[in-house]
């Protein structure tokens, strides 16, 4: 069975499972599911923010439950699972969202954070992806998992969340080749957004000489939602959000050389010049949260590309247009 024949039901008839839940997108994700009617499980470790979340979604007139959970803690995210199943008799679309960063030099990234954060970032999609499959194996479903373009073009200083996301999305990718080769009616979708002004940067890991900030260009939370609720009624395979971001790793791919060298410019583009500053943020710990947006950056709330991956044949334009932008971009920078 190709990804393609896949049927999922309409949005308002399904029951869908956020980690990650009490921030960023994982918070746009699950408030735009909720106005749409859909039934949402919104995971995450700190207890407080989701009840708080809950509650307002249920304001709205939304239906919303939680589970707190480690997603690197394979039993917690399994009871979190179960509490999902008691709630709601069960699931139709789980999301794996949950993500931290760590901003450092990898010569000086402490061995116990990068540790920490390949146990969230990767391992907790391993446990929450297995753990969704061995539900929807039968009835049928999607998985979404969230990415990022580091995966492709990674990014000096974030090379630790880098690494994580492209050890992710390698596992997404094989995944989805064996449920196709088993016949199994569970599309697996990945989605690879640009930079999103999120508070990531700020519940980040800092080992760096300035203050984190998103990578640019950065997009609104609000369009990786609506990508998000768009892969949970159709299956999508991998899809790029952000139509710069691509014209990025489109560079990358033809001009490898030039993805190198550029290694120190992307940096400063991460860090703005401070004092230097060492703390592990939310790795081992949740932060404040409830929050959907950073705030000191803003995102663009539209994206044309994401907007035309409905239509396969804007996709095929698109598609023809962002190689030629990339590799014109790799042409111009390669110039200087």
């Amino acid at each position: 069975m190709t990804i393609s024949r896949i049927k999922l039901r309409p949005v308002a008839d399904q029951t869908v499972v956020i980690t990650g839940a009490t921030s960023g997108i994982g918070l746009a994700s699950a408030r735009m599911l909720a106005s749409a009617g859909t039934r949402v499980m919104l995971i995450a470790r700190n207890e407080q923010a989701l009840q708080t979340i809950v509650s307002r979604i249920a304001e709205q007139g939304g239906i919303a439950d939680y589970a707190v959970a480690e997603m690197g803690d394979r039993k917690a995210v399994e009871a979190a699972a179960a509490r999902t199943i008691e709630c709601f008799g069960g699931f139709d679309a789980w999301v794996n969202n949950a993500g931290v960063a760590i901003y450092a030099r990898l010569s000086e990234t402490p061995e116990d954070e990068h540790e920490r954060l390949f146990r969230t970032n990767y391992f907790g999609v391993v446990h929450g992806s297995l753990i969704a499959l061995s539900h929807l194996r039968d009835k049928g479903g999607t998985i979404i998992n969230m990415g990022t373009i580091g995966s492709e073009v990674p990014s000096a200083i974030l090379g630790a969340y880098t690494a994580s996301k492209h050890a992710m999305r390698a596992f997404t990718q094989a995944l989805r080749q064996e449920l196709i080769a088993q016949d199994v009616p569970v599309a697996i979708t990945l989605l690879l957004p640009a930079g999103v002004a999120t508070p990531l940067a700020e519940h980040a890991a800092v080992h760096a000489d300035g203050d984190p900030q998103i990578p640019v260009p950065a997009y609104d939370p609000e369009v990786v939602a609506r990508a998000v609720v768009d892969a949970v009624a159709h299956p999508r395979g991998d899809m790029h959000v952000g139509g710069r971001g691509l014209a990025t790793v489109l560079a990358g791919q033809h001009a490898p050389g030039l993805r190198d060298r550029l290694g120190d410019t992307t940096q400063h583009t991460l860090i703005d010049p401070a004092a230097r500053q060492d703390h592990a943020g939310n790795l081992f710990m949740p932060m404040d949260a409830g929050r959907e947006r950073s705030h000191t950056q803003t995102g663009r709330r539209r994206s044309t590309l994401t907007t035309a991956r409905r239509s396969p044949t804007a996709i095929a334009a698109g598609g023809a247009f962002m190689t030629a932008a990339g590799l014109w971009a790799a042409y111009r920078m390669m110039k200087r």
